[in-house]
């Protein structure tokens, strides 16, 4: 870190203080002003209309997003929000985007925001349909790889990391020394919740750059039917002991075919913001693995209840107070697929580097490349080449919506399977989606073309080093 930047990070540091003290006073009155002071000066990078409602919003108290500002400066504790607000807002958010496009141009390949990985193969749940639980406790990523994947990515500009798994917090102590060692980094673990206990919330509240995404399915019967019985209960208790030491977290939900109508209902997302959840990722199922079912993918019916469910609950005025995001879903928000290295990829516990957390396949290792030299090899380059594999973001997958551009991609490459139980031919997984990805394109075009689109302002890079702007 140089000087410049070990003044800018005390002057913001002492400017963060005295905003949470003085929004924490009066939350109802102060949000709004400070709020507002933050638009006067930044309003402009806004488009007009988003602009409007969000001067709209700030100044109505029964706006979800007020809400949720108030919830959070409550229920967290002020040291989590104030280092937070620094790794990403200030570390992440304006001088990661900055140097993360800026190396994309300089060495030509896709540069990730965010980076995800294994600490360990373990898991100590069995999920139906979750290739983890197959893997064992044999594979593990060292501190020293850790530590080396955030050093190499910080170089790059990238300052978020997500840990998972197998359970991440099997390596809680890694996890935590991780944190510690970058705290111009900001990290987050999915877990199931069965590792949380006192001394844990301890350690999160010390780092102060750390949240959860705990993993839960609607229910009690339809959590524990894909969970294992007993883990509602302990993920429940897991939510009260995190709220109780004001750490903050959300949650991160499969939606199948089966429980889709659990986890998109209002008494689920009700409960969830009684127990202090400030975020929900929802995530597709994907038949990955030998054991994968695409009798668990959801229907096109139910991916298009999912499209108008998003809008729904995010609406300002009458929607939920957390940040919900699905990454299939809203794909017209990031441009499409966003694996590779164009937002983010995945190194599994063998250090493995694939595309995507559900794309299991590579021709890179950290123990034998380094990170750059793996986004430029090419399986990742075949991958920005491509993207967006479907300029109708609702199809942004090139394994569920579009099968045949990820058989194309892994024969070209010949990038290898990194299933650590039985090597997945390509042809055998994509088969798994061919029949979704028929049925969903009819439907993707039809919702495509009669709602409006934001412009990502996103780069798609193709063949000549030419750039499509979106």
């Amino acid at each position: 870190m140089s000087a410049k930047d070990k003044i800018q990070r005390v002057a913001l540091s002492k400017a963060l203080d005295i905003a949470i003290k003085y929004v924490s006073k009066n939350p109802d009155k102060n949000i709004p002003k400070l709020a507002g002071r933050f638009i006067d000066l930044y309003g402009k990078v806004f488009p007009g209309k988003a602009l409007d409602k969000l001067k709209n919003g700030v100044n109505d108290p029964e706006n979800v997003y007020v809400k949720l500002a108030k919830n959070i400066l409550t229920d967290t504790d002020p040291h989590m929000i104030k280092t937070l607000a620094m790794s990403l807002g200030y570390e992440a958010g304006l001088k990661g985007t900055k140097e993360v496009r800026e190396n994309r141009e300089k060495y030509n390949c896709n540069i990730p925001f965010l980076l995800l990985m294994d600490p360990t193969s373990a898991c100590n749940l069995n999920c139906k349909g979750c290739w983890a639980a197959e893997y064992g406790h044999t594979l593990n990523l060292s501190y020293e790889d850790m530590d080396s994947i955030v050093t190499q990515g910080k170089a790059l500009g990238t300052r978020v990391y997500m840990y998972t798994g197998g359970e991440p917090l099997i390596r809680k102590k890694d996890i935590i020394e991780i944190c510690e060692a970058h705290p111009e980094c900001t990290f987050l673990a999915y877990t199931n919740a069965t590792l949380v206990d006192q001394a844990f919330c301890d350690e999160m509240k010390r780092v102060g750059n750390i949240s959860l995404a705990l993993s839960i399915e609607g229910t009690e019967e339809s959590n524990d039917w894909r969970r294992g019985a007993g883990t509602y209960e302990t993920t429940l208790k897991a939510m009260d002991l995190l709220k109780k030491n004001k750490c903050i977290f959300g949650v991160s939900i499969c939606y199948t075919r089966s429980n889709l109508d659990m986890v998109t209902s209002d008494e689920f997302l009700d409960l969830m913001v009684e127990k202090g959840v400030k975020f929900g990722f929802y995530f597709n199922y994907m038949p990955v693995g030998h054991d994968g079912d695409k009798n668990l993918i959801p229907t096109p019916a139910q991916r298009k209840y999912m499209y108008y469910w998003l809008r729904k609950v995010r609406n300002g005025k009458n929607g939920k107070p957390m940040f919900i995001f699905d990454f299939q879903d809203d794909g017209e928000f990031v441009g499409g697929c966003i694996a590779a290295g164009r937002n983010y990829f995945h190194i599994n516990s063998r250090g493995d580097m694939e595309p995507c957390v559900f794309i299991h396949y590579s021709d890179a290792n950290i123990h034998t490349h380094t990170l750059l030299e793996g986004l430029k090899n090419p399986l990742f380059t075949e991958y920005r080449k491509g993207q967006p594999f479907n300029d109708n973001h609702l199809m942004p997958c090139p394994m569920l919506e579009n099968p045949e551009k990820l058989r194309e991609i892994i024969k070209k490459t010949g990038a290898k399977s990194t299933d650590l139980i039985i090597e997945e031919d390509v042809d055998t997984l994509c088969g798994k989606c061919d029949e979704f990805a028929y049925e969903w394109k009819p439907v993707a075009e039809e919702i495509w073309a009669n709602n409006p689109h934001p412009k990502t302002r996103t780069q798609y890079y193709r063949d000549g080093g030419k750039a499509k702007i979106q």
